[in-house]
C-alpha cells in the first residue's frame, strides 16, 4: 500500500486535474511584491527624510543598507529551519514582523531609529524569499520552475513600478512618514492567507487533486515527452561554452557548503544584486538630483526600470524552461554582460526625460532576463532538503551585496558629485560577475 493514498491510484491522469500550484503561485506573487515594496520604499522617500534630518549621501545610503545585513543574518538559519520543518508557519510569522517593522519606521524620530527599525525588517523579511522559493521547487514540475520562479522574480519588478508614484504621492500629500504607515496594511492580511493556503508540500494540501500532485511530481509524463526530452537534451556548443555537464546532487548541508558551483553562482549574485539594490536606492536621486526632475517626474520615469524588469524576468524564466532547456547559466550570462553595457549607456544618456526612461526601461529589462536562473540554477544541484540551504546561502551572500552597494554609491556621489563613477562601480560588478559565471557548471542531469 502506498503511503500516499493521493497517488494511489491506477491511472493519475485520467481524473480531475487540479490548478491550485497556480493559486500558490499567485499567493507568492502578491506576497514577495509587498515584501519587496516594504523594503524598497526607502529609495524614493530619501530624498524627504535627507532633507529633514540634513544628511549627506553616505548616511542616506547607509539608511538602505542596514536593511540587507538583518537580512542576510536571517537566511541561512531560514533554510535550516525550512529544511527541517516545512515553510508554512515561518513564512506567516515573517511576514507578519516586516510588517510591523515597516510600520515602525515611519514612528522613527532620528535617523539612528530608521536604522535600527530597518536592520528588523531585513531580519523579519529573511525567511519570505527563501520560503517562497522553497515553496515553488516544492509545488512544480522540473519543467514550470524556471517559469514559475520567473513569475516570482516578476513580482519584485511589479513592486518597484508602483512604488515611486504612489510613494512620491503619499509623501506629498501626508508626508513621509505616512508611506510607511500605509504600506504596512497589506502585509497583515497576507500573513493570514498564507497560513491558511500555502502548505509546504502539495500533498498536505487538500486543494490539490492525485491528478495534480502526480504531475507535480512528474508521474505523468507522457511517452512523446519522453522522446522530446531526450531528442532535446543538447543545445550543442552553447552547451560547450556553459559547461553543462552532469554532477552530482547535494545529498547532505555539508556537500551545498563545499559546492564550488554554489559558491560560484553566490559570488555572482553578490555583485549583480550590488547593481540591483544600487539601482533601486539611488535612481530616484539620480533622476531628481543629476537630471533635475520634479518629484512627480521622478516618480514616474523611476519605474521604467521595473515596467521593463516585470517583463523581463517572466520572459527570461519562460526562455531558461522552453529555449535553453532548463540550463540556467545562459539567460545568466545574457545578464551580466548586458547590464555592464547599459551602466556605459547610463553614463551618457543625454538629458531628455523620454531617451533616459527608455535605457532604464532596457536596464531593468536585461537585468532581469537573467535574475530568475540565479534562483533555479541550485535546483538542478541540490535535492528538495538541501535546496532551501543553498538557496539561502546564495541569497545570504547575494544580499551583502545589497548591504554594501548604497553605501558605496552614496560615497562616490559624495566625493564627485556625480553619478558616473557610480554607472562605472555597478557596470564593473557585473562585467565580474560574467566572468565568474563562466566558470561554474552547468547541471544537466537528465538520462
Amino acid at each position: 500500500m502506498s503511503e500516499n493514498p493521493k497517488i494511489n491510484i491506477v491511472n493519475p491522469t485520467a481524473q480531475l486535474k487540479t490548478h491550485f500550484r497556480w493559486v500558490i503561485m499567485g499567493i507568492i506573487f502578491v506576497t514577495y511584491a509587498i515584501n519587496y515594496m516594504d523594503r524598497t520604499n526607502i529609495g524614493v522617500v530619501l530624498p524627504f527624510i535627507s532633507q529633514e534630518f540634513g544628511l549627506s549621501n553616505f548616511e542616506a545610503g547607509a539608511l538602505a543598507s542596514t536593511f540587507f545585513l538583518g537580512y542576510a543574518a536571517s537566511q541561512i538559519p531560514a533554510g535550516f529551519f525550512f529544511s527541517k520543518f516545512g515553510t508554512r508557519g515561518l513564512v506567516s510569522l515573517s511576514i507578519l514582523g516586516f510588517s510591523i517593522c515597516t510600520y515602525l519606521i515611519g514612528t522613527s524620530s532620528s535617523p539612528f531609529m530608521i536604522k535600527v527599525y530597518r536592520f528588523l525588517l531585513g531580519v523579519s523579511e529573511g525567511p519570505t524569499p527563501v520560503g517562497c522559493v522553497s515553496t515553488i521547487n516544492n509545488w512544480f514540475p522540473a519543467k514550470e520552475k524556471g517559469t514559475a520562479t520567473g513569475l516570482y522574480i516578476a513580482s519584485t519588478m511589479f513592486a518597484p513600478i508602483l512604488v515611486p508614484p504612489l510613494v512620491v504621492w503619499i509623501a506629498l500629500e501626508h508626508g513621509w512618514r505616512s508611506v510607511f504607515f500605509w504600506f504596512a496594511v497589506p502585509g497583515f492580511i497576507m500573513a493570514i492567507v498564507w497560513y491558511l493556503f500555502v502548505k509546504s508540500s502539495p500533498e498536505k494540501s487538500e486543494h490539490v487533486s492525485a491528478s495534480e500532485l502526480a504531475y507535480i511530481q512528474e508521474a505523468d509524463t507522457t511517452a512523446a515527452e519522453k522522446v522530446q526530452t531526450t531528442v532535446k537534451k543538447s543545445l550543442g556548443w552553447i552547451d560547450s561554452f556553459i559547461r553543462a555537464k552532469k554532477v552530482a546532487i547535494l545529498d547532505s548541508n555539508a556537500e551545498v557548503f563545499k559546492s564550488r558551483n554554489i559558491w560560484g553562482v553566490c559570488i555572482a549574485y553578490f555583485l549583480m544584486v550590488s547593481v540591483l539594490y544600487g539601482l533601486l536606492t539611488w535612481i530616484p536621486s539620480y533622476l531628481v538630483k543629476e537630471k533635475g526632475f520634479s518629484f512627480m517626474k521622478m516618480g514616474l520615469v523611476a519605474a521604467a526600470p521595473w515596467i521593463g524588469g516585470f517583463i523581463g524576468s517572466i520572459a527570461g524564466g519562460w526562455l531558461s524552461d522552453k529555449i535553453f532547456l532548463k540550463r540556467r547559466k545562459p539567460t545568466m550570462i545574457i545578464t551580466t554582460l548586458s547590464t555592464a553595457i547599459m551602466m556605459a549607456v547610463l553614463i551618457n544618456i543625454p538629458n531628455n526625460a523620454n531617451l533616459v526612461a527608455i535605457a532604464l526601461f532596457m536596464t531593468g529589462f536585461l537585468i532581469n532576463v537573467g535574475w530568475p536562473a540565479f534562483t533555479a540554477y541550485p535546483m538542478g544541484l541540490a535535492s528538495n532538503s538541501t535546496y532551501p540551504v543553498a538557496i539561502s546561502l546564495v541569497n545570504t551572500g547575494g544580499n551583502l551585496g545589497g548591504f554594501f552597494s548604497p553605501m558605496i554609491a552614496g560615497l562616490l556621489l559624495d566625493k564627485f558629485s556625480s553619478f558616473t563613477n557610480v554607472f562605472l562601480y555597478f557596470g564593473v560588478a557585473a562585467a565580474l560577475a560574467f566572468i565568474i559565471l563562466l566558470t561554474i557548471d552547468e547541471p544537466v542531469n537528465e538520462a
